[in-house]
């Protein structure tokens, strides 16, 4: 037994001797002047404004595209039992960010996550179009799904009632769907 652990110790040193050293690195500040210390800043702001969000690309759909794509947005809203559906007419108001606002609220967070998957899918299936943007499926209190010219709005009940986006767009033709 002796034995083998000496030639173990052999074999170590032999593939010690032969890996190549590393050379250390040398790490060096370089020290820069005021100047170019405020040139780099310069340059960082420039590039931050140059870099600006992507902008909402403006998406003009016939009224026949619009009218399906609602259709499918309510079916999938109905097909997973949402409640208090209603359909926000903006078209005549100028400083819209769409055309229609589609709201609905739900029981749980299980339910609100449902009523958005069903909502993406129905529209999949039946226009073959996709999201342009959805987001808060993490919390599931307030999911948002947006197709440009109609955001869908999928609340928790309580969470409708505290922001009450209706109210915010007063001069809208609110429908009511049964």
């Amino acid at each position: 037994m002796a034995k083998k652990v000496v030639k173990k110790t052999a074999a170590k040193k032999a593939v010690k001797k032969a890996a190549p050293k590393k050379a250390a690195k040398k790490v060096t500040k370089k020290v820069i002047s005021d100047k170019e210390r405020e040139q780099r800043a310069a340059n960082l702001i420039a590039n931050s404004e140059k870099k600006t969000k992507a902008k909402r690309p403006k998406k003009k759909a016939s009224p026949q595209q619009t009218s399906s794509l609602l259709d499918a947005i309510i079916d999938g809203m109905q097909d997973r039992k949402a409640k208090n559906i209603t359909v926000m007419d903006l078209q005549k108001i100028d400083s819209r960010v769409c055309d229609y606002y589609v709201i609905c609220d739900a029981d749980s967070k299980t339910h609100v996550s449902s009523i958005a998957d069903s909502v993406e899918e129905m529209v999949l299936n039946k226009t073959k179009e996709k999201a342009f943007h959805s987001e808060g499926h993490q919390n599931a209190e307030w999911i948002l799904v947006d197709y440009i010219n109609i955001v869908v709005h999928v609340f928790l009940k309580e969470i409708r009632d505290f922001y009450a986006i209706e109210d915010l767009w007063g001069d809208a033709d609110i429908k009511v769907i049964e």
